[in-house]
């Protein structure tokens, strides 16, 4: 489990494609610390590590994990947001976050106001992802509020420390994000609809 507190922006070192698998090769500073079979989260997705050499390790993914999120669209030299999985002894100051990235979405609007910077993202229509306004959302791994929740739209705001601290700061209008609903609103919606039925 992961709390959506980016821990440090690593840089993707190499890229190998295995047959449908991609195994990704990552520098950062906390490689000393990680071991074979932990899991991190990366730009939201969970993924192995399954080895560690001198400043990096690498993770690898399976098709399933390409097909769904923006992994396959990375490239050598790219930032992306790393996160440990969380200590049970730690405060979740995030919110419940699984790394198991629901589908891609796009930031479709960026506003500078007074001291944050107001993100909009439109995803694609299917009824079981929702957001509410003041609920939790998993973009790129990273813990948010949703500020104003729509029809398959939603916004965020990024305080300044989070936007230097995060790979927000390099997101462009048509960006491609991963998103992870909150996983409590999922049961919800799942048992109501279930009911419903």
């Amino acid at each position: 489990m992961f709390t959506g507190i980016v821990e440090e922006i690593a840089i993707i070192k190499n890229i190998v494609k295995e047959q449908e698998n991609i195994h990704l090769t990552i520098a950062c500073s906390f490689v000393d610390e990680l071991k074979i079979d932990q899991s991190v989260l990366h730009n939201g997705i969970c993924l192995t590590v399954v080895a560690i050499e001198t400043g990096a390790f690498t993770v690898t993914a399976i098709k399933e994990t390409i097909d769904v999120t923006t992994l396959g669209q990375w490239k050598i030299g790219q930032q992306i947001n790393l996160e440990r999985g969380m200590l049970a002894n730690a405060r979740l100051d995030g919110h419940i976050v699984q790394g198991h990235v629901d589908l891609v979405g796009r930031c479709v609007s960026m506003q500078e106001a007074a001291g944050s910077t107001y993100y909009g993202f439109e995803y694609a229509e299917k009824a079981e992802h929702i957001t509410i306004s003041k609920g939790s959302i998993t973009i790129d791994g990273t813990s948010l509020t949703v500020v104003d929740s729509g029809i398959h739209t939603f916004s965020v705001a990024i305080i300044p420390y989070t936007k230097e601290h995060t790979i927000f700061k390099q997101y462009k209008i048509g960006d491609a994000v991963n998103l992870e609903f909150d996983v409590i609103g999922k049961y919800v919606e799942k048992l109501l609809r279930i009911r419903n039925s």
